[in-house]
């Protein structure tokens, strides 16, 4: 996975979520590292659309728990194009 690609995502969580950037890691559980609740996830979808360019199903995150399946997620749906 391009470095670029999670330079990006580690940069617009950190600043969304108010983490040091270098608190990010791939192992990372997410929503532990980040202080994830319900209304942030709502938060990340929109940034993650509006950064990303493709609609996130909320279902999309019971299958992410570390930064790594996010970096996987994203990166996947980047490349298949797939608009919902």
């Amino acid at each position: 996975m391009a470095t670029e690609l999670i330079e990006k995502i580690n940069h617009f969580l950190a600043t969304e979520f108010e983490v040091d950037v270098n608190d990010i890691t791939a192992e990372g559980n997410m929503k532990e590292v980040l202080d994830l609740d319900s209304l942030d996830y709502i938060d990340m979808v929109v940034v993650i659309e509006n950064n990303f360019g493709f609609k996130v199903k909320p279902e999309d995150f019971t299958e992410i728990i570390t930064f790594q399946d996010f970096y996987d997620y994203v990166a996947q749906r980047i490349n298949t194009k797939e608009l919902v």
